[in-house]
């Protein structure tokens, strides 16, 4: 078969003869000159976007503006960079690519917004402390990291799903596969997501933080780091234990950090031999000692004589100290044991010594060094 090449021999000419035209030229000097308008302008528009969002938020703080400036200075510039070459390749192109070039200029504007902010997100994520200041409230150092991520992350799945329905894609069932995806997931990974669940509820109702000192039925010790997935505890054998915050949050929590005193009771025992006086006239100064203590709580103290045990007058001792750091705790009950001690001393009255008494039916026989026998009591007592 004879293949003529007459044809593409023409159409050569003719696009050879468009190049070299003066129509040609013209269009193609003008589109350098847009692009080249844009490029030098697209600093000064990235200097005024970021100026004008800071007149929007109604704050000119130093800190703002850097964070403005560092996350939308760059897409700022990138807009003015696409502007200028679409309008260049709109006025060099014939009209037939107008609306392809409408199609990439709206595309690149949707990622080059999403990068906007997604760094904006990004930044104020990173710094809770500025975050705070802008939003008038306290927030949570741990939450905050997590709901960046999944507030990006939803910017990003929305900026693809509006590129993708601009191009024309049908994302109906992009995102019904995706939901079958997130439930096939979410069966796999149940227990992931039962701890990740069960960190958010620990990180909102904080029945413990970071620091405090918590027991539960399997361990006891300091909180060293809360994430999304498990508790991190310091024993006080230096031990570290995670725990899966799915256990951790159906499991009974003693949290001792968050009370506000910390108690001291137990028995003191004093000798069978103390006269009714003297042990009244110690009740008395103990108690008067503890509502005198300036660490020791006046809301709640019992000294009180309490029982006759086998070997000893038991006083009750029951109150709280106004501390409740571990060492400053010992050091008030090291303080308040040594008064005590002084109060027994002053008074005359001995600490209770285990004793045992023995009894013998018969008197006992002892034969001195003569070969004299002379008869003992009945009782006698060995300490």
């Amino acid at each position: 078969m004879d293949y003529t090449w007459e044809p593409l021999l023409a159409n050569f000419r003719q696009q050879l003869d468009y190049l070299l035209s003066y129509g040609h030229l013209h269009r193609l000097v003008l589109s350098i000159v847009i692009l080249a308008a844009f490029w030098l302008l697209r600093k000064r528009f990235a200097d005024y976007t970021v100026y004008l969002l800071a007149k929007m938020t109604s704050n000119e703080r130093v800190d703002t503006q850097s964070y403005l400036s560092t996350a939308c200075r760059r897409p700022a510039m990138n807009i003015m960079a696409m502007l200028g070459l679409y309008f260049a390749a709109k006025n060099y192109l014939p009209l037939g690519y107008e609306p392809l070039l409408n199609r990439i200029l709206s595309s690149f504007i949707v990622v080059f917004l999403t990068q906007g902010l997604h760094g904006l997100i990004k930044i104020y994520g990173d710094d809770t402390a500025e975050l705070e200041r802008l939003l008038g409230a306290s927030v949570d150092k741990i939450l905050i990291p997590f709901f960046s991520k999944v507030i990006r992350f939803l910017i990003v799945a929305l900026a693809f799903v509006v590129v993708a329905s601009n191009w024309g894609y049908d994302v109906n069932g992009f995102i019904a596969g995706l939901g079958l995806g997130g439930l096939a997931f979410a069966l796999a990974a149940k227990d992931m997501l039962a701890n990740i669940f069960s960190g958010i509820v620990i990180i909102t109702d904080k029945p413990f933080g970071i620091g405090d000192w918590i027991k539960t039925p399997d361990v006891e010790g300091t909180i060293e780091d809360i994430n999304f997935r498990s508790t991190k505890i310091r024993t006080f054998e230096q031990a570290l234990v995670t725990v899966p915050n799915a256990s951790l949050i159906n499991a009974p929590i003693v949290n001792f950090t968050k009370r506000k005193l910390r108690r001291i009771t137990f028995n003191l025992n004093v000798s069978y031999d103390t006269p009714s006086q003297a042990l009244q006239q110690c009740v008395s100064r103990i108690q008067t000692m503890l509502v005198d203590h300036p660490a020791i709580d006046n809301k709640m103290i019992f000294v009180k004589f309490d029982t006759f045990g086998d070997n000893s007058l038991t006083i009750f001792l029951y109150f709280f100290t106004t501390t409740i750091v571990w060492e400053e705790y010992l050091n008030i009950k090291q303080e308040v044991n040594f008064l005590i001690m002084q109060i027994l001393e002053e008074e005359g009255v001995e600490i209770a010594i285990p004793r045992t008494r023995n009894y013998f039916s018969s008197p006992l026989e002892v034969i001195r060094s003569g070969g004299e026998k002379t008869a003992q009591p009945e009782k006698t007592e060995e300490a």
